[in-house]
């Protein structure tokens, strides 16, 4: 480090990139020493309740003594080898876990890096399978607006075009067809129209098209929407009929977040290929999983390259797999539907009376997720110093304040976040005018 910074904070302020952070005016990070269960202790003394789960991943909470065995036992046999040529019990034992929970007859796993890399993955099958069946033609992307996949490039093609967070690329990123987002809400009546507009899409571009994708029941990022699950039952018949492959993003809902193991349970579908990560490994390692069927795998395969032509260089590792394995395991353990359902009865009766507040434009709740939407964007830096002196960690971003807290949390941890939220919502200063 540098001679002239005594302070770490500092250092980090002058020379750290943080996510979504300017270098000429960052946001402030709090310096964090150690965590534990939904808690996150502040090397200056403060403890906070987790209500983000580090974003969406740590499901079982912090310093979780099964997952860190895992990893202790892991360490001492081999911490990571190449994946081409040679395999691990982790990575097989893995494979085998995710086949087995993962919904119809998704049998073929390649294991990512990271979510973003999942959805590469997956864009990236799609388009060699159609060259595979000699349809090179079958080149563009279809999906909805308001979605969010990540940030590489591929990913960064099918998020939100205006709305999203990469509309500065859009001159460099291919460009893909975008369907209105569904409109009729989870609990609201289905109403037909609201697939009419991507019916239209499929009908006139289907032989341009080789996959469609979208994130099932809840897209995330691109504003936390919550909707029908005829929607995505609709999807998958016209995916079907215009011989389309799905792909479904299951990288934030996926593993219980919802209420259902999978978003795309709801609709009792199964996707062509199916994305995951984020709480792959519990939040301890960066993994994630691109699932596909025997029909996909064997058409590339059996293609002009004779292989699918991704291999990340830390793919498989045995470390994220051990870890991965262990945080299925305690999810098989069947204990998730109950703690989520507790969440959902709990920030229903907690968040819902903040939709009277004149701040709130609307609040939604499914599963472990609780979303209120305000009528102004949030000042990040003051809300974000609110709450942490309010003994809570939330990150909202743009209109939105949401809630999606490790599974284990408890009700007065609970109360805690709701009461930091009610704050906020009170004082000027957490809000742009």
């Amino acid at each position: 480090m540098s001679k002239i910074y005594t302070d770490k904070l500092a250092f980090d302020r002058q020379h750290i990139w943080h996510p979504y952070t300017s270098m000429t005016k960052p946001l402030t990070s709090y310096k964090v020493q150690s965590a534990s269960g939904v808690y996150i202790n502040l090397d200056n003394g403060k403890q906070l309740v987790d209500g983000m789960s580090s974003w969406w991943a740590v499901i079982h909470g912090y310093n979780h003594p099964r997952l860190n065995q895992a990893l202790k036992h892991q360490v001492d046999q081999v911490s990571h080898v190449m994946f081409g040529g040679l395999t691990h019990d982790p990575a097989i034992d893995l494979c085998d876990k995710l086949i087995e929970l993962s919904p119809g007859n998704l049998e073929k796993v390649f294991l990512a890096d990271s979510g973003s890399v999942s959805v590469e993955v997956a864009i990236k099958m799609s388009l060699q399978y159609w060259h595979s069946k000699k349809q090179p033609a079958k080149n563009k992307l279809l999906t909805v607006k308001n979605g969010y996949h990540g940030d590489t490039f591929a990913a960064m093609s099918v998020c939100d075009p205006v709305n999203g967070m990469h509309q500065i690329f859009s001159s460099t990123i291919k460009q893909h067809y975008f369907a209105p987002a569904p409109k009729t809400r989870f609990n609201e009546q289905w109403q037909e129209s609201d697939i009419e507009p991507l019916k239209k899409l499929f009908e006139n571009h289907h032989e341009e098209i080789a996959a469609f994708i979208i994130e099932p029941i809840v897209q995330g990022a691109g504003g936390m929407r919550i909707y029908h699950p005829e929607y995505l039952k609709q999807c998958r018949v016209l995916c079907d009929q215009y011989n389309v492959l799905m792909i479904i993003d299951e990288i934030a809902t996926g593993f219980g977040r919802t209420g259902k193991m999978f978003g795309c349970n709801w609709a009792n579908i199964t996707p062509d290929i199916m994305c995951v990560g984020k709480a792959l490994t519990g939040g301890y390692m960066s993994l994630a999983a691109t699932l596909t069927t025997n029909d996909v795998a064997e058409t590339i395969s059996n293609g002009d390259a004779g292989c699918f032509m991704h291999g990340p260089t830390f793919m498989g590792n045995p470390l994220a797999c051990s870890v991965a394995n262990e945080s299925l395991a305690i999810l098989m353990e069947n204990r998730w539907p109950e703690q989520v359902a507790l969440i959902e009865e709990t920030l229903t009766e907690l968040l819902m009376p903040l939709k009277k507040h004149k701040r709130v434009a609307d609040v939604r709740i499914i599963g472990a997720i609780g979303v209120i939407e305000a009528n102004q964007s949030v000042s990040m830096e003051s809300i974000q110093s609110l709450f942490v002196e309010n003994n809570v960690w939330i990150r909202p971003f743009g209109k939105l304040i949401y809630l999606m807290p490790p599974f284990v949390i408890a009700t007065e941890q609970l109360s805690t976040l709701t009461n930091a939220i009610e704050l906020a919502l009170n004082d000027d200063d957490c809000f742009i005018n």
